[in-house]
């Protein structure tokens, strides 16, 4: 299968002409789930740091600071969509059932890397509950919905269906965050996750099914779905995060340091 080849120097200059000094940035979507096209834009994730004035002064995020991030265009020749959050609103996520943002903080796509970067790794550890599964759950419900939605329905949503439910199952058996359908599929097996994705690959005349497909790929979700549920059942993940502490020191260290 052929992947659309990741261009890191062109990725890095949308890393320097960020407003605000970055902890990290990681691509996310398609290219980390294992399935990009040769049109495929490139999804840049990441933290960004506030300066102190505006933590700390009246012109702060709620009076409309950039606590978020948003850039999107074509640059340098790729279509690209820049999302980064300010460390407190990213770390305040990650104390939820959040998977998302554990899959960027996770991702082995990494653009650009700091120290605390690394540290905010080993503190993900502790974030992660068996209560994610119900972001996975719902995760793949509004998926599905979005691939019964079109007429005919296509390949795309149905991959994103597969990989959502397959990250949740692996995620409550294992503990570990794993976004790459096809990694993913090594261990669930699934045969035809490669033949999806080569017609997902193939362009929009391949990347469509006919209702034999929908009812199949139908009762593979309730079954895909009924495994995750399980899954949570059994899973030894801790019911609380444990890590708001660690955070917490690490925002504070790098308020006072990393931005003085």
């Amino acid at each position: 299968m052929n992947a659309q080849a990741i261009d890191y120097n062109k990725l890095q200059s949308q890393v320097d002409a960020h407003p605000y000094p970055l902890l990290f940035a990681t691509i996310s979507g398609a290219h980390l789930y294992g399935f990009p096209s040769a049109d495929s834009d490139f999804d840049l994730r990441g933290v960004h740091l506030l300066p102190l004035e505006q933590v700390l002064g009246l012109d702060g995020p709620e009076c409309g600071g950039e606590d978020t991030v948003q850039k999107e265009g074509v640059h340098d020749g790729l279509e690209m969509d820049l999302v980064t959050h300010d460390a407190k609103k990213f770390f305040g996520l990650m104390l939820k059932k959040n998977g998302y943002v554990l899959e960027q903080l996770l991702s082995p796509l990494v653009v650009y890397t700091t120290p605390e970067h690394d540290q905010l790794k080993a503190i993900a550890q502790d974030c992660i509950t068996k209560f994610h599964g119900h972001h996975y759950l719902g995760f793949a419900a509004t998926q599905w919905k979005l691939f019964r939605k079109e007429e005919p329905p296509k390949v795309k949503p149905l991959l994103y269906v597969y990989r959502v439910l397959l990250t949740g199952i692996h995620l409550m058996r294992t503990g570990e965050v794993e976004a790459n359908l096809l990694t993913l599929n090594e261990t669930a097996k699934l045969p035809y996750i490669d033949e999806l994705v080569e017609r997902k690959l193939a362009g929009p005349e391949k990347g469509r099914l006919d209702e034999a497909d929908i009812k199949f790929h139908e009762q593979e979700y309730e079954r895909l779905v009924s495994a995750l549920e399980v899954a949570m059942e059994k899973s030894s993940l801790p019911e609380r995060t444990s890590g708001k502490s660690a955070l917490n020191d690490l925002l504070v260290r790098l308020r006072t340091a990393f931005v003085a």
